[in-house]
């Protein structure tokens, strides 16, 4: 079972104590980053004369604005491995193909080998029984 870890991270200038069963490294760089978003927002015109309340919201929709644009990625990624997946299905199919079709073409050309095999030793006999016919007159 996984261990509940508790961190105490800086957050807007406050000490917030983070509690969670994921490491405290990332407590840490959840802590960070709000910290980015919150400097980020903080450098647009007018930002820091606004209500904490609309500060508050502002920082959320933009948090809001990163999951969603994250997360667009991720499905982008995922259609695009789906699709790369499909394809290497298609030349895997391909790959098979290929290769039952380059054993069908040895086995016919070993056929044809083998019949050729035969048909010379035909001809080696009848060559032989024509000379001895015609050495025989």
């Amino acid at each position: 079972m996984a261990v509940k870890n508790s961190v105490q991270v800086l957050i807007g200038g406050k000490i917030i104590t983070l509690s969670g069963y994921e490491s405290e490294e990332y407590l840490q760089k959840v802590a960070a980053y709000m910290n980015g978003k919150m400097t980020e927002l903080a450098e647009i015109p007018g930002y820091n004369r606004q209500p904490q309340e609309t500060r508050h919201t502002l920082l959320s929709l933009n948090i809001a604005d990163d999951y969603f644009k994250a997360k667009r990625q991720a499905e982008m990624y995922e259609e695009e491995l789906e699709a790369k997946d499909k394809e290497m299905y298609g030349l895997k199919h391909d790959l098979v193909n290929g290769q039952m079709e380059k054993e069908r073409a040895s086995r016919e050309a070993a056929e044809k080998d083998s019949r050729i095999a035969q048909l010379e030793a035909k001809i080696g006999e009848l060559e032989k029984e024509l000379d001895e016919l015609l050495a025989g007159e």
